[in-house]
């Protein structure tokens, strides 16, 4: 598939596309719309930043348009995530009034989710949490929901949320179609698919956690004592926007805080702040009213900013796959980034176990780390 016009997609959602600058489809939205047209489950499995929302969005609607008593059921693992997936599908249904999509995530009132069920949404995107809450209240039902769309399946389940899936998929129909996407495809995602998806068609891009190519990796070894100004140093010597992780809350809010003392522009985001803050701190770093955004693993995945220069690894991560993930939020779409990890002695066990990892992807951004 070489543009989306060979689809033959109904008008106002082609328009839609040009609209939204949509002319070839990405890799995994070549291979996997065909497929989800079809009505066939589908695991689809490639990088974060490849454009999965159209490739599920897009035959989501155009099966939602031919059967009018069908709805369907996205489930994310962060708020964030899903906020992004709603703003998507908020621009391909803008010329489909009778597609109202609901938005169900924490850290926002339940009184507006309510009132927006009420309106019998099309489409739910929601978080695990925050739907069960609304199942357990009746709220809400899916019985109707015979498309399902599992997206960052590993990350939820990274995240701890398998019991509210498996609570959730007892109230969708078992006649359905399930279209779960994920970045990586360990044992426990196969367990998933075997369980809930029915002869899938698998599309793979690219090398399952393979770091984007124009990325440059580096290293500097310091110390827990000079951390801190190294990451000063390395800031003064960089241009443009720079996401950094931290291990944890409360280091997260830590070099955030240092970043503010310095005279740097910098917000932060982590499971503690409240979805406005979360909301706030994204937008401004997004539109260049923050330089810098501190942030836990919440932002590994999900975090759809086209033009972040730099990822700086003040903490390195707990799982090695999450390695990938975090720089992978920058050098998105074609463009080139750079992801520089502090080291310090404390590290060496895991930056062994993230380096082995990388050796075993055959990740050609590896021979980069010096």
């Amino acid at each position: 598939m070489l543009s989306f016009k060979e689809l033959s997609l109904p008008l106002p959602l082609e328009r839609a596309l040009a609209e939204m600058g949509f002319q070839k489809p990405t890799p995994i939205q070549a291979q996997a719309i065909p497929v989800a047209l079809t009505n066939r489950d589908l695991i689809g499995c490639a990088q974060t930043g490849t454009g999965k929302t159209a490739a599920f969005g897009v035959p989501m609607i155009v099966n939602l348009l031919k059967t009018p008593r069908k709805n369907a059921l996205i489930l994310v693992p962060t708020r964030e995530l899903a906020i992004q997936i709603d703003e998507v599908l908020a621009s391909l249904t803008k010329n489909l009034p009778e597609l109202k999509v609901a938005l169900l995530i924490g850290g926002m009132a339940m009184g507006p989710q309510i009132k927006a069920l009420w309106k019998k949404p099309r489409i739910i995107v929601a978080t695990p949490g925050r739907l069960v809450d609304h199942l357990h209240r009746g709220n809400v039902s899916l019985s109707t929901a015979e498309i399902l769309v599992l997206d960052e399946a590993d990350r939820m389940l990274d995240m701890g949320f398998a019991p509210q899936l498996n609570e959730i998929l007892r109230f969708v129909p078992k006649s359905r179609q399930t279209l779960l996407f994920s970045a990586t495809i360990p044992p426990d995602i196969q367990k998933l698919a075997a369980r809930y998806l029915k002869d899938p068609v698998r599309v793979t891009i690219g090398v399952v956690s393979q770091p984007v190519r124009k990325i440059t990796q580096s290293v500097i070894q310091t110390t827990a004592a000079a951390k801190n100004d190294a990451l000063m140093d390395e800031l003064n010597a960089r241009e443009g926007s720079v996401l950094i992780f931290a291990r944890t809350k409360r280091r997260t809010d830590r070099v955030a805080r240092l970043l503010a003392q310095c005279g740097y522009k910098a917000s932060r985001i982590h499971g503690d702040r409240t979805q406005r803050q979360r909301t706030d701190a994204i937008d401004g770093f997004r539109d260049g009213k923050f330089r810098i955004l501190v942030a836990t693993d919440i932002a590994a995945r999900g975090l759809d900013i086209s033009r972040i220069a730099h990822v700086i690894n003040y903490d390195l991560p707990a799982v090695p796959e999450d390695y990938i993930h975090r720089i992978g939020r920058t050098g998105r779409a074609g463009a080139e980034g750079e992801a520089l990890s502090l080291l310090t002695p404390e590290d060496r066990a895991q930056w062994r176990d993230i380096s082995r990892f990388l050796e075993r992807r055959r990740a050609p951004a590896a021979a980069n780390l010096h």
